[in-house]
């Protein structure tokens, strides 16, 4: 019976199809994990009819994976509805609309966003700034009142140079002429806010927003927290130039061709936005009065070197005292915006990586 089992057995073989032998592997296949996804370029078109308002819980636009470039646009502060001197601030209906949201594949509350400003490029042949009552670091508001009258409406149209890299200043009340150097950034650049908040377009906050700080430019990479699922990341405001405080309250104002990239630290958030480049580390504060949200970026400055660097907490903050760089960005908007820094070349070497727990092995 055996023989004839083995016998019976050999014959199948010898007539098998070369395919059905090829087909049997020597040994059991062992798959491995996938081949990690390629980056890709998404691109999203902004229009009036689908940018928000709010930073907040929405459905998204597209979905990000990290180390995908996002190729978008924005529509300036005014939602396009100023585009020659018979206009009026009364048409706007659009302040500060946003880009977004874009939902980021694997974030998750408790990560940090990061964002790589690739390309911001000024998207239209003139700019625009504008004045009016209640608005302006030099106005009267309800929380600043002053017996002066309210300052008037005014509008400003900037021409824009691309070929030269510069708009053209041209005062209302006198016959002069001055060219401004072009540094093209995001006002607003954010993720959404947690526990179910929603927070204007017009706000900075611990999330980002309305920061209007000119850090937020190619060259730059900024950390955000990730608060929701998905962080849900809102762009737009674009700025050609602006001076530091933007104390009249707009700065050259247009519309911007933009290109970042995103990926995720995990398991790591940062309390506030920050910013890094080849040269410094800079951490903003925001709030009021401007005290306040100067103690936030230095304070948030301090313990982000101490905790890469290794100085002692008050080794830093007479380092801060000596060699720190300070910019006021804003002082026109619901929370005043400073940024900290300080140049790496005060700093030693930075600590290698804490490497991960591993578990104890189990016996």
């Amino acid at each position: 019976m055996r023989l004839k089992t083995w016998y019976v057995a050999l014959l199948s073989a010898a007539f098998a199809s070369p395919v059905t032998l090829a087909q049997v592997p020597a040994e059991p296949l062992t798959l491995g994990p996938p081949p990690p996804q390629q980056p890709r370029v998404v691109t999203f078109h902004a229009t009036t009819e689908n940018v928000k308002t709010l930073f907040g819980p929405a459905d998204s636009v597209a979905a990000l994976h990290p180390g995908d470039t996002l190729d978008t646009n924005t529509l300036d502060c005014f939602g396009g509805a100023i585009a020659s001197p018979a206009d009026t601030l009364s048409k706007v209906k659009l302040e500060n609309p946003l880009t977004g949201p874009f939902y980021i594949e694997g974030a998750q509350p408790g990560d940090t966003l990061v964002v790589k400003f690739l390309d911001l490029a000024v998207d239209s042949d003139q700019g625009i700034g504008a004045s009016g009552p209640g608005f302006g670091a030099l106005s009267s508001s309800t929380y600043t009142p002053m017996l002066n009258h309210d300052l008037p409406e005014r509008i400003w149209f900037f021409p824009i140079d691309k070929a030269n890299n510069t708009a053209t200043f041209k005062p209302a009340d006198s016959n002069f002429t001055a060219k401004i150097p072009l540094h093209p950034f995001l006002g607003c650049i954010g993720t959404t806010p947690a526990n179910g908040e929603v927070r204007s377009s017009l706000v900075p906050a611990e999330f980002g927003g309305n920061m209007d700080t000119p850090e937020a430019s190619v060259g730059n990479t900024l950390y955000l927290p990730v608060n929701v699922r998905g962080a849900l990341l809102y762009l737009g405001d674009g700025h050609a130039a602006m001076g530091d405080g933007e104390v009249a309250g707009t700065a050259i104002e247009v519309p911007m061709h933009v290109k970042i990239q995103v990926d995720l630290i995990k398991g790591k958030k940062t309390p506030w936005p920050r910013f890094e480049n080849d040269d410094y580390l800079m951490a903003t504060g925001m709030g009021r009065p401007l005290e306040d949200a100067t103690r936030i970026a230095y304070t948030e400055l301090i313990k982000w070197v101490h905790n890469d660097y290794g100085l002692s907490q008050l080794d830093l903050y007479e380092l801060m005292s000596i060699a720190g760089e300070l910019r006021v960005s804003e002082i026109v908007n619901p929370n005043y915006v400073v940024v900290a820094k300080l140049n790496k070349k005060y700093l030693p070497p930075k600590l290698p990586p804490t490497p991960p727990l591993t578990p104890a092995p189990t016996k």
